[in-house]
């Protein structure tokens, strides 16, 4: 019996070694396309991973990772202890929810209504204009941002000028910098942020809407009962991916926007590495810091996964 069962296994093993060499040789070049992603993925993403281990290191670039002395949790500990923790903490998080209720909404309403657009002309226009800023870079919309609301000479602050009102402190004031971080990201990303939305649109079938007419549902009726059930599954998958990046602000925004008046509201993560681990050369510790976010983020999406799975729906994994 031993002897039977060890042979079925070896040649069940066998078959489906021959099984998976025949799938590959058939689709080798869907294989070959997918190749680009894999290699990008494994050298700029899995393969720096190993610079993890400096975050229990005092490291140093003269010794090398392997040379540097171990110093375990003290860097983490360090972090939690600093008085600039809670700071940095309470904005980056504001910012982030900021973000997380008023921006990530606007795509999916915007796909909504761009999807009733029945001329064909006229939706390809709206959408070169909406996707339009998403390719402006940063110092881009930091200048015009600055032209627009700038107390001394920006459009905005002259014509309330001109109309008998007093100036408003938009960039310097500490009450506004949040708000102006997330109307930043609205203009800049909705219109980007329908393209999968509006591709999944086109993928509900049709016959819903003729079915949801016969009912008598009005537009309003179909949108909410047909389109939006049918955009669920994607909805969701975004929105626990958005949750992994939800410690991740954007560097090169907030770096523009800061200024001394606002450093309070201003400070983030990504700005406290960019002084402490580029300027200052603390590798160890700012690798700490930047562990600490993505344990975070995974934290947050592995539950939120879970929490997906537990209501139904097919999440990330």
């Amino acid at each position: 019996m031993q002897a039977t069962k060890s042979i079925s296994q070896s040649l069940s093993k066998s078959k489906s070694k021959a099984s998976l060499w025949a799938e590959l040789k058939r689709d080798k070049y869907l294989y070959l396309l997918v190749l680009p992603g894999v290699l990008y993925f494994l050298v700029f993403k899995y393969y720096p991973m190993w610079g993890i281990i400096i975050a229990f290191q005092d490291y140093s670039p003269y010794m090398g990772i392997f040379k540097s002395a171990w110093v375990g949790v003290e860097h983490f500990i360090r972090f939690f202890t600093n008085p600039s923790f809670y700071l940095l903490f309470r904005n980056t998080m504001m910012i982030s929810l900021l973000s997380l209720v008023f921006f990530f909404p606007l795509p999916i309403v915007l796909s909504l209504c761009m999807n009733e657009v029945s001329n064909k002309y006229f939706k390809r226009l709206i959408q070169s204009v909406v996707y339009l800023p998403h390719f402006l870079s940063w110092v881009i919309i930091a200048g015009i941002t600055f032209l627009l609301l700038s107390q001394t000479n920006g459009i905005i602050n002259l014509m309330l000028e001109y109309m008998g009102l007093s100036k408003i402190a938009f960039l310097t004031s500490e009450n506004l910098f949040w708000g102006l971080l997330t109307g930043q990201n609205i203009w800049k990303d909705t219109g980007w942020g329908t393209i999968i939305f509006l591709a999944a649109i086109t993928g509900i079938d049709s016959q819903l809407y003729e079915a949801a007419k016969i009912d008598g549902a009005n537009r309003i009726r179909q949108m909410w009962h047909v389109t939006l059930p049918g955009i669920r599954n994607v909805i969701i998958i975004l929105l626990i991916l958005r949750l992994g990046h939800i410690m991740d602000v954007g560097f090169e925004q907030v770096f523009l926007m800061a200024n001394g008046a606002v450093a309070n509201v201003a400070d983030v993560f990504e700005t406290y590495v960019y002084r402490n681990g580029i300027q200052q050369g603390q590798f160890s510790y700012t690798t700490a810091v930047g562990l600490f976010k993505s344990v975070i983020g995974l934290t947050l999406v592995v539950c939120a996964n879970w929490l997906a799975k537990r209501f139904g729906e097919e999440g990330v994994y």
